[in-house]
């Protein structure tokens, strides 16, 4: 048995007829006594039934899959929460994929739709390069993309209007009087950090605030690196009255770093952060941030996949979630704290 056990060799072991191993292991009704031998003699010869062989017959395999840069992020978990039951709704299972946000792993995720694997993916890339939309454009399977991509990309596409997101938090915090507003941002190299960049700076300039290379510092989409940066900005800039951070999980480093500094917040130092995660409210103080619909977007992007996955022929679809200010305490004082918030960590 070299090709491993088959249906034959079960039957034969078992006593019983081929169509009652068919039967007992597709799951149809069968007498107790033929299934306990059926799945007996199965299990003493090791067999395994093969589901990838059976999906290459229908050309399905039920399955989707979700790659994104950091699955420990809890702006890609609030996508996940919306993503999974839409999918499952529909009879789907869902295979996630952590990339780290490295391009060759989302290029061989891509290149995998090829192999079958899964019927279909959204995938949220924080950089979009030539060779990804070399590969979008010859996807052998329906792709949805959660973030921007240039036009005319032929794929369904939810996008996070950040430009629109960043003017909401830095209007606010110039309506509290603040006139040092520095910007703690990831890599400009990714889409958001990008966008959000150019966005402060437009900011900036509507308002009559004069742009300023020492209010700028980048680091990275993470708590650690984002508290790395705030340390090296407010070294060199110490009299910076407000944070506008490109993501909450920095503008949480940035509320570690002002605690240990013995900076009050907001009445020292408000702080901006983005995405409005859970740990936002969750935060001490919480943190003012500005929504950019993650759980919306997961949600538009499984039903327009599963929209492409039921014969839908059309011309790819851009969808932009409008963003929202949540103001909490890291802004607007302790008034905005829930009556029975202790103080801990963040």
């Amino acid at each position: 048995m070299a090709d491993g056990p088959t249906i034959n060799t079960i039957a034969e072991r078992a006593g019983v007829s081929i169509a009652s191993v068919s039967r007992v292991l597709n799951g149809l009704p069968t007498r107790q006594e033929t299934e306990r031998k059926v799945l007996k003699a199965a299990e003493e010869l090791g067999y395994v039934r093969n589901a990838v062989a059976r999906s290459l017959k229908s050309r399905r395999t039920d399955q989707v899959a979700f790659a994104m840069a950091d699955v420990g992020n809890p702006a890609y978990l609030a996508m996940l929460r919306q993503i999974q039951p839409v999918l499952k709704a529909a009879g789907y299972r869902l295979v996630l994929h952590s990339t780290d946000a490295v391009a060759a792993d989302e290029i061989d995720v891509l290149h995998s739709l090829g192999e079958r694997y899964v019927d279909g993916l959204i995938m949220s890339p924080l950089r979009v390069t030539d060779a990804h939309l070399e590969m979008l454009a010859a996807a052998r399977a329906p792709v949805v993309i959660i973030g921007s991509v240039p036009e005319g990309t032929p794929v369904d596409n939810v996008r996070a209007d950040s430009r629109t997101g960043v003017r909401l938090a830095v209007d606010h915090l110039y309506a509290l009087g603040r006139r040092r507003i520095a910007m703690v941002n990831g890599p400009l190299d990714t889409v958001p950090g990008a966008a959000r960049g150019a966005a402060y700076r437009e900011a900036l300039e509507d308002l009559g605030l004069p742009y300023d290379d020492d209010l700028v510092q980048i680091g990275d989409f993470y708590r650690a690196e984002g508290a790395r940066a705030v340390a090296e900005l407010l070294a060199r800039v110490p009299d910076v009255d407000a944070l506008m951070c490109a993501n909450d999980l920095i503008a949480l480093g940035a509320l570690d770093v002002l605690r240990a500094a013995g900076r009050r917040v907001p009445d020292d130092v408000a702080v901006v952060g983005m995405d409005d995660t859970d740990l936002a409210a969750a935060s001490w103080p919480s943190l003012t941030s500005v929504s950019l619909g993650s759980a919306e977007r997961g949600k538009v992007a499984a039903e327009l996949l599963l929209d492409r996955l039921r014969g839908g022929d059309r011309e790819p679809r851009v969808v932009t979630v409008a963003p929202r200010l949540a103001v909490r305490a890291s802004t607007a004082g302790p008034a905005y704290e829930p009556a029975d918030r202790k103080e801990g960590g963040a």
